[in-house]
């Protein structure tokens, strides 16, 4: 499984190109040829990078699902819209396409953030406001999202 680390300030150029930060190049080394599917994220207005291998795992998730049931039907078509195969260049940079910068009200300073096998974009003030919750609203979340799973699954 992959674990990513590491948070980015970037710039977006006018041609919607932006840098892969070095620290995550290094990390990822391994998958760069394979390439990766860029997307429109479900939660937030970012957008998220998976590479392929992870993006393949998700996909066979996804591909049980009952192509009958309306539901599922309808959450496939938003989850695959927008969808993009890109390609680090021989420079290391990444293409984002017009509609996805749109939706992700990307300006030139942007945010790559790591989370854990995926990596976000984000414009750098929405990012900011999206990690400046109040520690006491954290703690209360960490608790909710981790307090039920215990020592001996890993987690002190």
């Amino acid at each position: 499984m992959l674990n990513l680390i590491g948070t980015y300030e970037c710039t977006l150029d006018s041609k919607g190109r932006m840098l892969l930060p070095s620290g995550l190049k290094k990390q990822m080394e391994s998958l760069l040829e394979e390439g990766f599917v860029l997307k429109r994220s479900v939660f937030q207005p970012c957008l998220e990078l998976h590479p392929i291998s992870e993006w393949n795992l998700m996909m066979s998730k996804i591909n049980k699902l009952n192509r009958f049931v309306k539901k599922n039907n309808d959450f496939i078509r938003q989850f695959t819209a927008g969808l993009k195969n890109v390609e680090i260049d021989n420079n290391g940079r990444l293409q984002v396409n017009k509609d996805l910068i749109q939706f992700a009200k990307l300006d030139k300073n942007i945010v790559v953030a790591a989370s854990i096998n995926v990596i976000e974009i984000w414009d750098k003030d929405l990012y900011e406001k999206a990690v400046s919750v109040n520690d006491d609203d954290f703690a209360s979340l960490a608790e909710d999202v981790m307090g039920n799973i215990f020592e001996d699954e890993g987690i002190s």
